[in-house]
């Protein structure tokens, strides 16, 4: 079964939005908060995990305390669009440490990239 088979129900639903609020529940707490004993509970999870739509975990740092005192939001607008340019422009931004997201969107300009400084 892959998560494109795979129906997810009110429970599941509980459980991705307590870990969206904080991916560091113990299977304990997360059981109080949906409302399931422990042992289903962690079945659930791991199969949410297994079917790749809990893909991870993330932590969420504070830029300033790392010294990142601005983000900006840059709008590029790229003169060729073909596969070889797209991919070119995503290999040059990957390479860009500053460089947070990078999205290829549809409008006005080609990429909404956003950089941290």
């Amino acid at each position: 079964m892959n998560s494109t088979e795979y129906t997810l129900d009110r429970t599941d639903r509980k459980i991705l939005s307590a870990l969206r609020g904080n991916s560091r529940l113990t299977i304990a707490q997360l059981s109080e908060e949906v409302g399931l004993s422990s042992s289903p509970c962690w079945t659930r999870l791991k199969r949410l995990e297994s079917l790749k739509i809990i893909d991870g975990y993330t932590a969420n740092i504070n830029p300033k305390a790392i010294g990142i005192n601005e983000l900006f939001f840059i709008e590029i607008t790229l003169e060729r669009h073909d596969d070889e340019m797209l991919e070119n422009f995503s290999e040059a931004l990957a390479e860009i440490p500053e460089v947070i997201e990078a999205h290829l969107v549809t409008g006005e300009y080609d990429y909404l990239v956003k950089v941290a400084v």
